[in-house]
């Protein structure tokens, strides 16, 4: 009887972990950063210098409305809205990863006084958040923008 028992339990636990290995994971795998840049353009959301909130600021009027797509080859557009930025951040860039996917380099800026190294401090499904330090003439130091974009 104890045999039986014995059996028993060891088919039990036997299927059980079969049945437990089987489990299908329903998940999708997580997209990559690439997937995530490119899956569809970004709009600005809001931008701040040193931690002061700038996104009103009518210095930075002209990217307010401005329209960024990159696409999966490492290209990218820029697309002025109805205020133009003087000099223009119209038009195409390339773009690729950086310091293991830390950093987001662009062959142009997406500020009128930045450059095209940024630091990415947020990127997924919904937004992209970037960081760069910025010398916003007459002061012949540079502070940190941080802008948000979203779509």
């Amino acid at each position: 009887m104890q045999k039986q028992h014995f059996l028993f339990a060891i088919t039990v636990l036997i299927s059980a972990a079969v049945v437990s290995g089987c489990d299908k994971n329903d998940d999708p795998p997580a997209k990559t950063k690439s997937e995530l840049l490119v899956q569809a353009s970004w709009k600005f959301q809001s931008a701040s210098a040193s931690g002061t909130d700038i996104t009103n600021n009518a210095a930075i009027t002209c990217i307010k409305d401005d329209v960024v797509t990159f696409t999966a080859a490492g290209g990218g557009t820029v697309t002025e809205g109805a205020i133009v930025c003087s000099p223009t951040t119209a038009g195409n860039f390339t773009w690729n990863f950086q310091d293991s996917e830390t950093k987001l380099m662009m062959s142009a800026g997406l500020f009128p006084a930045g450059s095209g190294l940024f630091t990415i401090v947020t990127l997924n499904e919904t937004t992209l958040t970037l960081s760069q330090d910025v010398t916003i003439p007459p002061s012949p130091v540079a502070i940190p923008v941080v802008a948000t974009y979203v779509h």
